[in-house]
C-alpha cells in the first residue's frame, strides 16, 4: 500500500494542528524507540496534574510514527483525566491501530513523575 507523507502537523506553526497518529514508509528500519517527558494529564478522581516519562517502542512493519503528530497526540492528554496504568494501554492500541501492526509488536512505558512521594511505572 503506497502512503502519502504529505503530513497535515509537519511543517506548521504551533501545536493546533493535529490530524491524528500520523505514518510514513517504513525505511526498512526493524525497530524503533521514541521517548518523550512532555506528557502530562490529570488525575481523574482529583484533578492533579500528572507528568510523565513515555517510551514507545514498537516493530515497524510498513509503518513508521511521525514524532511531530505524536508530541501532538500526547498534547491531547493534557486536560483529560487518566489513570497511568489506563493511559499506558490506550497509548498503546492508538499507536498498533496507526501502525497497523498487531498490539504485541508496540511497548508502551509511562513513568508518572512522583507525586506525594509516589512514582508509579506501568508498561503495556
Amino acid at each position: 500500500m503506497e502512503r502519502s507523507t504529505d503530513f497535515v502537523a509537519l511543517g506548521q506553526p504551533g501545536s493546533h494542528v493535529y490530524a491524528g497518529l500520523e505514518t510514513f514508509p517504513n525505511p526498512g528500519v526493524t525497530v524503533v524507540e521514541m521517548e518523550s517527558d512532555e506528557v502530562t494529564s490529570v488525575c481523574p478522581v482529583t484533578g492533579q496534574p500528572d507528568m510523565y516519562v513515555a517510551t514507545i517502542r514498537y516493530e515497524p512493519e510498513a509503518l513508521c510514527l511521525e514524532s511531530k503528530s505524536l508530541k501532538l497526540y500526547f498534547n491531547r492528554f493534557r486536560d483529560e483525566g487518566h489513570f497511568c496504568e489506563a493511559l499506558a494501554v490506550k497509548i498503546r492500541d492508538d499507536v498498533a491501530a496507526a501502525l497497523e501492526i498487531p498490539k504485541g509488536r508496540v511497548a508502551v512505558t509511562l513513568v508518572q513523575k512522583a507525586r506525594g512521594g509516589i512514582t508509579i511505572t506501568a508498561s503495556a
